[in-house]
């Protein structure tokens, strides 16, 4: 079995430091990471399956890259609340919130209770973690109830005055999210935005413009239509 320190090894191995410009440009937190490609970790991944302990210890790397493989090895059914509230206070960059969130924390028994609690969040990448959850639930989980995205709606016209950047993107991609899971949230997905346009801020306006004009679109029309 292989042991963090063999990951980490193989890790630098695929690593090309070229790449850290790149992310940079993408408003990437290079600070931790090495320059493994997204489809390098993938393939890393998927030769490990799910383990949790090797999950937590690539998590306390600190490298940026270990820890994105962290949340495409772990075992959803094994997280905690208390591992997800010390992971998130770990996300220093918007692709390392997105990753884990889309990758894990989504599959998780955990979700509402995440939403609720990092939507109230004064700090940028905890709150962001709060929407793209909502993102990711909607496309990832076939089963959920209109009622619970139709609460997460009434969550978005309530932040959607949120000036950060990180937090006003992931609240435009929930939002949007929402509305193309089927016909009922998409009627109720351009509702929330036409009362978000009302609030009258910059911010607010551009979430909800930017997702109507998707929604509205006629490649969604026709998808929630078949």
């Amino acid at each position: 079995m292989q042991t963090s320190n063999d990951i980490i090894a193989e890790l630098k191995k695929v690593a090309v430091p070229a790449n850290l410009e790149g992310m940079k440009r993408f408003g990437i937190d290079t600070t931790q990471a090495i320059g493994v490609s997204i489809p390098a970790l993938r393939a890393i991944a998927k030769k490990i399956k799910y383990n949790h302990t090797l999950a937590l210890q690539l998590w306390n790397t600190g490298i940026h890259e270990a820890r994105i493989l962290a949340s495409m090895v772990d075992d959803p059914e094994l997280v905690t609340t208390k591992q997800i509230n010390e992971w998130v206070k770990d996300f220093n960059s918007w692709d390392l919130c997105d990753q884990v969130c889309g990758n894990l924390f989504d599959r998780t028994k955990h979700v509402a209770a995440s939403i609720k609690k990092f939507s109230n969040s004064k700090q940028e990448f905890i709150k962001r973690t709060a929407f793209t959850l909502m993102a990711e639930y909607a496309v990832h989980n076939k089963s959920a109830g209109d009622e619970e995205f139709i609460a997460y709606l009434s969550i978005i016209e309530r932040e959607a005055y949120d000036n950060r950047n990180f937090v006003t993107k992931a609240i435009n991609w929930a939002l949007r999210g929402i509305g193309k899971r089927n016909k009922t949230l998409h009627a109720e997905a351009i509702k929330t935005a036409k009362q978000i346009l009302m609030q009258g801020t910059r911010e607010a306006k551009w979430v909800a413009s930017n997702a109507l004009k998707e929604l509205e679109g006629e490649a969604v029309i026709k998808k929630i239509n078949r």
